[in-house]
């Protein structure tokens, strides 16, 4: 019987590398995981691929082998230990790294012969604005930009804001401070990006919580794992599991923004399969 409900569509983005973006990514699938819901990862840091080490998982296929047609998308996809079902990238194959907005789009097309029901898709695109990264985006219906209290993180997030609201007309843009030294901190800092997208971009971002700076993240990295699983009683572990509940109170969007629309058509209508 097809689930009536709709799934979350949700990039997690970041302007610049190094700010815990696939971190945040594999930490959010588990906590959402662990409540219950059914959660894919779709790692498009295509370059840079590590969602699958990071969680402890062995890829066999990864998406090079459906970019040059060896396997299916469906083929490539593999539960891991969490129970989160996984769409691994591949890592420092060069060609991944450089896609062009066509090919993102056929990927994101392939995502409609994928049967699953699926309650939360998490789309962990690389970090920077390059064309796949931006078709990956305006194919989610939330975009959330990681983000952390340094000059050229901030910097690089409001490029990032900049370029999905004005040239790509996009909206549904949360804010997700990283590694701060409190929650206040945090609220302080999407204070202060939120007052200059309000200010020259005319558009008031989203705050969804702030993930405090815990080194017992970095810790479970280290052991193929995430920090709910190595310390459910960690200050990081207790954030995640307030961004989960705070994607679970999301209002529905009963629209998309943006030009690429496969990941909607297909998660939207649970029943239809490509022929």
């Amino acid at each position: 019987m097809m689930s009536t409900q709709k799934t979350e569509v949700i990039g997690v983005a970041s302007g610049k590398g190094g700010v815990g973006k696939t971190t945040v990514s594999i930490n959010l699938a588990t906590a959402l995981t662990l409540q219950g819901h059914k959660v894919m990862l779709f790692d498009a840091d295509l370059g840079l691929a590590n969602a699958q080490i990071a969680l402890g998982a062995r890829a066999t296929y990864n998406l090079s082998h459906v970019l040059n047609g060896e396997k299916t998308l469906s083929e490539i996809v593999l539960t891991t230990k969490q129970g989160i079902k996984l769409i691994p990238g591949a890592s420092g194959v060069e060609e991944l790294a450089g896609l062009s907005e066509t090919q993102a789009a056929s990927i994101v097309q392939s995502f409609s012969s994928l049967s699953d029901e699926i309650d939360y898709l998490i789309v962990d695109v690389a970090a920077g604005i390059s064309p796949s990264v931006l078709a990956f985006l305006a194919s989610c219906q939330r975009r959330f930009i990681v983000v952390k209290d340094d000059p050229s993180s901030i910097a690089d997030a409001y490029g990032t804001i900049k370029v999905l609201s004005k040239h790509m007309e996009l909206d549904e843009i949360y804010l997700l401070p990283n590694m701060v030294g409190s929650q206040a901190e945090g609220w302080k800092l999407y204070q202060r990006l939120n007052d200059v997208c309000v200010k020259f971009l005319g558009i008031n971002l989203h705050y969804l919580t702030s993930i405090e700076n815990d080194e017992l993240v970095l810790t479970a990295l280290r052991k193929y794992s995430s920090v709910l699983e190595l310390s459910p009683g960690s200050a990081a572990a207790r954030d995640f599991r307030r961004l989960a509940d705070v994607c679970t109170q999301f209002r529905p969007i009963d629209h998309t923004s943006g030009g690429l629309q496969f990941f909607m058509e297909r998660l939207v209508n649970p029943s239809q399969k490509s022929l």
